[in-house]
């Protein structure tokens, strides 16, 4: 028997319900030319341990953390916070040790034997009806504590639908760490709010090579536009903390 106990619950939001979602921050580190992997999408380690920091600070503060499929079979785990300083943050807030972290996939065709279901953190699924029935199936040993199916058309995720179900489970703040598939997604659904980019020091080039919003791209009049909150030098690399501007 599966080992698969968690709740599978379907996004049925009605058309008159007003959009509540948890706030999303976008946190990526890229090359200087605006690339997240090579051409080979190899897991990105260009980055310097003052991203890494970084990093695990923007996890820390978020009660979720969402990421597709190929970004999770790339690294084979998710970032987890290790530092006591971040740890005891959260619990004078209140919070659980370990954000929600949540894989996005339509098929669900995940590796069960990825170190990420050996990792201590909960772990939910969002996918689509397929990718839910796929997964009751498996008579494998890990498990996802919970399931979230999305309201799909042609096997395309209802994102705005989605993201509702995680506010209505308690996720008040969401960080976003890729792919570029899944930001492209979430941009073009007017659901992302903030970005954190981390400019690091080496050109990658190709034109295959993944960038931070992939997707089939927006003409220049439909372009999001953002307002710089900060930019801040650290070493060879530049953070920088953008907010979406309204339309």
């Amino acid at each position: 028997m599966s080992k698969l106990t968690g709740t599978i619950a379907s996004v049925n939001m009605t058309t008159n319900l007003i959009l509540q979602r948890p706030s999303t921050t976008v946190v990526l580190a890229m090359s200087t030319d605006g690339k997240i992997a090579d051409v080979k999408r190899s897991p990105a380690r260009f980055s310097s341990e003052a991203d890494q920091a970084h990093l695990e600070r923007q996890v820390a503060l978020a009660d979720g953390v969402l990421f597709g499929a190929g970004t999770l079979r790339a690294y084979g785990t998710t970032m987890s916070i290790s530092t006591p300083q971040l740890l005891e943050q959260r619990q004078q807030q209140g919070k659980p040790s370990q954000p929600v972290q949540i894989v996005c996939s339509a098929s669900a065709k995940i590796d069960p034997e990825l170190r990420f279901f050996q990792q201590s953190v909960p772990r939910w699924l969002l996918t689509t009806t397929t990718g839910a029935e796929y997964w009751q199936k498996q008579a494998k040993e890990t498990y996802f504590e919970r399931i979230l199916v999305s309201n799909a058309t042609a096997g395309v995720m209802n994102w705005t639908e989605a993201l509702q179900q995680l506010a209505t489970l308690g996720l008040k703040r969401v960080a976003v760490l890729g792919g570029g598939t899944l930001v492209a997604a979430l941009l073009a659904s007017d659901l992302i709010d903030e970005f954190w980019l981390t400019v690091c020091p080496l050109v990658l080039g190709g034109t295959s090579a993944p960038t931070p919003v992939e997707g089939s791209g927006f003409l220049e009049h439909q372009a999001r536009r953002l307002q710089l909150l900060s930019a801040q030098t650290v070493g060879q690399e530049v953070f920088l903390h953008y907010r979406l501007q309204p339309r």
